[in-house]
């Protein structure tokens, strides 16, 4: 139900998904009526793969976190997580509001044992043609060395099980590569990574700078909250800044327009590369559950997207694969912190 669309771009993604999955399953929740005259819009109203769980009530985008923990216990977003808790689905999907996605994941789901706190994943193209991951990109706007430390951990996990990377390398976002650069939690936390790297537990590339992040420098760029989703808000505008100028320039007179009509081919090519669609879907690693959050302007192509990143990381069993690794190298003496249940 979320997102700026819900169901009219929700419900085509999940149709068209399926379609291509034959071995998966999806469970739609939400309001049932909704839902259903959809699926019936599209002729897939006894889709055999599609089920439909009905909720109440809805978190909108504009909806406090108070709001979406307290007063709206039967909200679609609740309710798709609780599916989650209890088994009865192995990630949840959700175009809805951020920070109520990763308030009620973190209260419902829990953080696994080791991690204090949460973060957000995803994905950039870069010039190698594959995926640079990227994290945090929003959950975590201050951030201690232990924190930046654990999401380097979990990145690594979801990179190497995603990617087949037996040890992805790890690069500290940083204003320069050198190692007297940069504030003192990213100095320390580069000391952390540092001593993993001497024991052979993580592949720490070193320091690295924003435009590393295409080059694909390092598999994997650590760094807090604040700065990721400057970042990521950053190249979301270059992105359709870039595109905006070219399409007006090719359209600018007749000789402009037989360039492009020339050149199509090339010009579809990038097209394609960049497509911020194929990049949507981002992982909320560290809870006890598999949570992906989609772009809330997705349209179908982009939404579906998101639920094939959902799929992958539950078929390469991700989440088992994350919790082992902390086990073995998350520092001890950190406390997790959960949301108190008076608070509630």
């Amino acid at each position: 139900m979320g997102g700026d669309h819900g169901p009219s771009v929700t419900i085509p993604a999940a149709i068209s998904f399926v379609k291509s999955e034959p071995g998966a399953a999806l469970i739609l929740v939400g309001l049932e009526d909704v839902i259903r005259a959809e699926l019936k819009k599209h002729h897939a109203d006894a889709h055999p793969q599609l089920s439909v769980l009905h909720a109440s009530e809805q978190v909108t985008m504009d909806d406090p976190l108070e709001v979406a923990l307290r007063r709206k216990k039967d909200s679609s977003m609740r309710v798709a997580i609780e599916l989650v808790k209890d088994g009865k689905a192995q990630a949840c999907v959700s175009a809805g509001n951020t920070g109520a996605l990763m308030a009620v994941s973190r209260y419902v789901l829990k953080t696994m044992a080791g991690v204090d706190r949460p973060a957000i994943c995803s994905i950039m193209p870069n010039q190698k043609n594959g995926p640079t991951y990227m994290l945090d990109l929003g959950a975590n706007v201050d951030c201690e060395p232990h924190h930046l430390h654990q999401f380097a951990i979990m990145g690594s996990v979801l990179v190497s099980a995603m990617e087949k990377i037996a040890r992805p390398t790890i690069g500290l976002l940083n204003v320069g590569t050198e190692d007297i650069k940069g504030n003192e939690v990213v100095k320390a936390t580069g000391k952390l990574l540092q001593q993993d790297h001497e024991r052979g537990a993580l592949n720490f590339h070193g320091n690295v700078e924003g435009n590393d992040i295409f080059k694909g420098t390092t598999d994997l760029v650590v760094c807090d909250g604040f700065v990721g989703n400057v970042t990521l808000k950053a190249i979301e505008g270059v992105a359709r800044f870039f595109g905006d100028t070219v399409r007006s320039e090719f359209k600018r007179n007749w000789l402009t327009m037989l360039s492009a009509l020339i050149g199509q081919g090339a010009l579809k090519a990038i097209r394609n590369r960049f497509q911020p669609s194929r990049y949507n879907g981002a992982s909320l690693l560290g809870l006890r559950g598999l949570v992906f959050k989609s772009h809330g302007g997705a349209d179908a192509y982009s939404f579906e997207w998101a639920i094939k990143r959902a799929y992958d990381a539950a078929q390469n069993d991700v989440l088992a694969q994350i919790s082992t690794m902390i086990a073995d190298l998350m520092p001890r003496g950190t406390v997790t912190a959960e949301v108190p249940s008076s608070t509630i």
